[in-house]
């Protein structure tokens, strides 16, 4: 099977396909809330995919990275308001250091062609 890379760099791609699924970098976004940076993560999410010939109603698998667990609730209303009601994904949330301290939450899909 062949490989595509998605806005490929030095360090990493932003998506990599590989068959009918398509694999994305972690996602995180700009702002001050923990609203703001899911509202642009999902944003990037949603581009990535639509360059790999999917959308969101296609997503396998999310996995959610929050900096504070106390940030739960606010990223689910962020994620409830975007996901796919009738195609939810398998989905796990942990509490993890992430790439910055400005970050708080970041995603990290796979997701079917």
């Amino acid at each position: 099977m062949s490989i595509k890379r998605i806005e490929p760099g030095a360090r990493m791609s932003g998506a990599v396909v590989h068959g009918d699924t398509v694999y994305l970098s972690g996602q995180v976004g700009e702002g001050e809330t923990v609203k703001e940076q899911c509202e642009y993560a999902l944003r990037e999410v949603d581009r990535l995919l639509a360059a790999a010939g999917s959308d969101k109603s296609k997503i396998l698998q999310t996995l959610i990275y929050l900096s504070d667990m106390s940030y739960f609730a606010e990223m689910n209303a962020a994620w409830e308001a975007w996901i796919d009601p009738a195609n939810t994904p398998a989905r796990a949330t942990s509490e993890a250091k992430l790439a910055a301290p400005k970050y708080k939450v970041e995603f990290t899909v796979t997701a079917a062609i």
